[in-house]
């Protein structure tokens, strides 16, 4: 699977962060094998993949809490490869789980946040209550953080990530598990974030979520990259392409071969829905819809589809898009990154 990386960082960009043929092994399992990027000064790089791909140990590993079996990374010309702590006052973390504490205060919390950064009391205390307004917690200040929702736990834990305002901000799989409202509101704040200066580093296996928020995108399946690119240069390929989805009824076998026989420049294939013709010419609807009809289906529905990230990933990756649903089905019901 392993393909030739295209790692678009230009040369008027300031590289934050380099690794090289990062390796980590699990016993006799390959979480990362040889890996390499760089990330840019003030950009949101996307790392994208499913389950068990190895983006939280690329997390865990850059932020100084593993270590790498080999490989070499720098942070801000910091070597961090013998001393992984050498750039942690750069850097904010927020886990895919919650590390704050259920019996304290959501203000209490992020006080004792900022104390481990030797932030002095009257700072810390200010620092705290301008980020609870920031992220719209200002009326549960008080209350045990136990108490909160998923979608209030998660902007407490990324106010907490940033209250020594890092120059770098790690986010594992920040919108997992948590309601429509809330995620949009947190892919807000990222953005918000990444404007006034702070460099982000995302993992997500949200497709349309690295599309929406990142600068870069790295595909990571198995433990290697496979692609690293502009979200633009990616979707390239596809915008000369046209797509059209049919639904109809009642399902019929071989609909495919009987396009492909009659109209043999268009690419036809089955999907949950019905079928799907590509091509690279705008395509004429009405004689495919007659010649479904004269095979005895009725036509419900035809639509044009536009490109997505996800075309791309399923492209490059050949992890198909029924999968990564079901990775988010799981992540919703409890499961790890």
């Amino acid at each position: 699977m392993k393909e030739q990386e295209s790692d678009q960082t230009s040369n008027d960009q300031e590289s934050l962060i380099d690794v090289v043929k990062l390796t980590k092994t699990f016993e006799e399992i390959t979480a990362l094998n040889e890996i390499s990027f760089s990330l840019n000064q003030g950009e949101i790089f996307g790392f994208l993949g499913p389950n068990g791909a190895g983006k939280t140990t690329t997390i865990n590993i850059l932020t100084g809490l593993s270590r790498p079996d080999s490989g070499t990374i720098q942070v801000a010309g910091l070597n961090c490869t013998g001393n992984p702590k050498a750039a942690q006052h750069l850097i904010g973390i927020v886990p895919d789980e919650s590390n704050l504490y259920p019996e304290l205060s959501g203000f209490d919390n992020l006080c004792f946040c900022a104390s481990l950064y030797g932030i002095r009391k009257q700072e810390r205390c200010e620092q705290a209550e301008a980020l609870l307004q920031t992220f719209g917690l200002k009326e549960a200040a008080k209350r045990k953080f136990g108490g909160y929702s998923r979608g209030m736990k998660r902007k407490l834990t990324i106010a907490a990530g940033i209250i020594h305002r890092p120059h770098i901000l790690f986010l594992d799989e920040p919108t997992t598990g948590i309601d429509v409202a809330s995620a949009r509101q947190i892919r807000q704040l990222i953005s918000d974030l990444n404007a006034e200066g702070t460099t982000i580093f995302l993992t997500t296996h949200y497709i349309e979520e690295a599309e929406r928020l990142c600068d870069r995108i790295a595909f990571i399946v198995n433990g290697e990259i496979v692609r690293i690119d502009t979200v633009k240069n990616l979707m390239g390929p596809t915008q000369g392409s046209h797509t059209v989805q049919f639904a109809f009824q009642p399902a019929m076998d071989k609909i495919c071969e009987h396009i492909k026989t009659k109209f043999p420049d268009l690419e036809c294939k089955t999907v949950t829905e019905g079928i799907r013709i590509e091509s690279h010419q705008p395509i004429k609807v009405g004689p495919l819809v007659r010649l479904l009809e004269d095979n005895g289906v009725e036509v419900t529905e035809a639509k044009k589809i536009l490109p997505t990230l996800e075309d791309i990933f399923v492209e490059i990756t050949g992890i198909e898009a029924k999968m990564m649903k079901q990775e988010k089905e799981k992540m919703k019901m409890g499961g790890n990154a």
